[in-house]
């Protein structure tokens, strides 16, 4: 595996910190790596660490729960600096009232999870104030890149607009069994993730509006809009039903959705915005033969790319006319269109006529 840098430099100046280090992301992105990489450097340097992986079975069941977690780490604890690496803690009943505990000790604490309720309200209520996250996402291009170079094979940017970047899918021999694993990981997330976790009962209409979702990456919706498509094929789902599964498919970091910002009201309106998939390989695998979305999942790419260099995203309206993004940072805004290709004059209008006048304060 590759060194991400770009993550564990956000990290590296809280190895000291009492502060509990949160490290999220969707499932099978490299959180336990980066984590482990981490736990590495401090080991070099002579530190005392303890690593626990909490999807294992065998742990859960010796370690269920904040008490029995609190007791195990006690059996370890000495004069000496324990830096103690937890990974998936969501498997972990009250999770977060161990880790209230245990950085109170002489400790380091660092600790992963695959949803993002471990920073709701709900959750970091007992940890108010004492802890810092950092989300990990599935390799960008370069990452993927280099990747690819390690393990010796050639990862062109048309593989990459494809096939996106979970780590493990590029170590896959050959494209059916590449299919197979993004395929197994994608069910894992839907079935095991959130229809277990959520107790859905009408699986078949959740799955539809998953799929959906998922193959119409980059497009602009509403709650109402999904519903309303879902009722033209027959399926009768609720817009509040609509809004309960986008947000199940948040929480598991499968999507992300990007705001409409109005220059006029020179606001966000958060009742539209663009669902973007958080690696383009959910919609490939749901594609039928070999025309690929690679439209789409350009714009995907590039979303995720602004998001990985630090960019607040939103999507621009001028009087209209879409702009795919405006990013923010630093006190700089860069308004970005994407498109596969403007070979044909109507296209070539269509995209930058989208610019007709805008000023150079950009709402």
């Amino acid at each position: 595996m590759i060194t991400r840098e770009h993550y564990i430099r956000q990290i590296r100046p809280f190895y000291e910190s009492d502060l509990v280090k949160i490290i999220t992301g969707i499932r099978r992105c490299g959180k336990s790596v980066i984590m482990k990489q981490v736990m590495a450097e401090l080991e070099k340097s002579g530190k005392k660490c303890l690593f626990l992986d909490f999807d294992l079975r065998p742990v859960r069941n010796k370690i269920p729960d904040a008490d029995a977690l609190i007791s195990y780490v006690n059996s370890y604890l000495s004069d000496e600096k324990l830096y103690i690496f937890l990974d998936e803690i969501q498997n972990v009943k009250a999770w977060n009232e161990a880790c209230r505990t245990l950085r109170l000790y002489n400790t380091s604490v660092f600790v992963t999870g695959s949803n993002s309720k471990l920073l709701s309200k709900e959750f970091t209520k007992e940890l108010s104030g004492r802890y810092v996250s950092f989300r990990v996402r599935p390799f960008v291009y370069r990452e993927a890149k280099e990747y690819a170079e390690k393990l010796g094979r050639r990862f062109e940017i048309a593989d990459y607009l494809v096939w996106g970047g979970f780590p493990a899918a590029m170590e896959q021999p050959d494209e059916e069994a590449l299919k197979r694993y993004l395929n197994d990981l994608g069910a894992t997330i839907i079935y095991n993730d959130l229809e277990n976790r959520y107790g859905i009962r009408k699986k078949d209409v959740f799955e539809r509006i998953v799929d959906y979702i998922l193959v119409s990456n980059a497009r602009i919706f509403s709650a109402k809009s999904i519903s309303n498509y879902m009722k033209s094929q027959g399926v009768s789902v609720s817009v509040p039903t609509v809004i309960k599964y986008i947000e199940y498919l948040k929480e598991a970091y499968v999507i992300s959705d990007i705001p409409l910002y109005s220059p006029k009201a020179k606001a966000q309106l958060n009742y539209y915005y663009k669902l973007y998939d958080e690696d383009v390989s959910f919609n490939s695998i749901r594609i039928q033969g070999s025309r690929y979305d690679l439209t789409h999942n350009l714009e995907n790419i590039v979303l995720n790319e602004l998001v990985y260099m630090g960019y607040e995203v939103s999507v621009y309206s001028n009087k209209g006319r879409e702009i795919d993004f405006r990013a923010e940072k630093n006190n700089k805004i860069y308004l970005v269109q994407v498109a596969y290709s403007v070979a044909e004059d109507k296209t070539y209008e269509r995209e930058f006529s989208a610019f007709a006048g805008i000023d150079n304060s950009l709402g």
